[in-house]
């Protein structure tokens, strides 16, 4: 078999083409499991374009809001950080 007899892979994708199916179709636990699978996913998945979109609309005022500094290095982290923790808004106090 030669190189041109090869099946095409996700792999032979351009990593847009594969952020954008990502994007499409997916959850972020799905993003998780689909990481494992190669490492075009992998790379694509990891890509702060795919972890934008499962933050909320506002989330730069949710930051901006936040008690203490919010650190983050990826979009990716970002969403951990906001699904996993709990933040403290506006000093402590709730506002209505």
């Amino acid at each position: 078999m030669t190189e041109s007899d090869k099946a095409p892979t996700i792999s032979d994708l351009p990593e847009g083409c594969v952020t954008d199916i990502l994007l499409s179709i997916t959850s972020p636990r799905d993003a998780c499991r689909a990481a494992s699978i190669s490492k075009a996913l992998n790379l694509a998945v990891d890509s702060d374009a795919v972890w934008e979109r499962f933050l909320p609309p506002d989330y730069h005022e949710i930051i901006a809001r936040e008690v203490s500094p919010v650190v983050f290095e990826s979009k990716k982290q970002l969403y951990h950080l906001l699904s996993e923790s709990y933040i403290i808004l506006d000093r402590g106090y709730l506002v209505s």
